[in-house]
């Protein structure tokens, strides 16, 4: 059986600062980017809560390509269209799901 792909966004509310990433399990990659010991742009920005989590199909070549798509952005209004559960996506990002919010 295929892994389904997510694209997840993190926010921290003491930094008020956006993260996106893309992963099978964004659950765990949120335990992780809040505990691992490594020093990463993630580590400097704890704790991070999840704001929203897409379903972006079974191609993990898929999903890496919406989130570079998202990151080179350089967007803070891409992202809290992203995470406003009344955006209608459309281009590039039609292919997300929204699985939580």
């Amino acid at each position: 059986m295929a892994n389904q792909f997510y694209i997840y966004i993190l926010f921290s509310q003491e930094y008020d600062k956006y993260y996106v990433g893309y992963s099978s399990d964004p659950w765990r990659r949120l335990v992780e980017h809040n505990t691992k010991p490594f020093n990463t742009y993630t580590s400097k920005y704890r704790p991070w809560i999840i704001s929203a989590v897409f379903s972006c199909g079974d191609k993990e070549n898929e999903a890496i390509k919406i989130e570079r798509f998202i990151k080179k952005q350089k967007s803070r209004t891409i992202l809290l269209q992203l995470v406003n559960p009344e955006t209608i996506l459309y281009g590039p990002l039609a292919i997300l799901k929204r699985v939580f919010q």
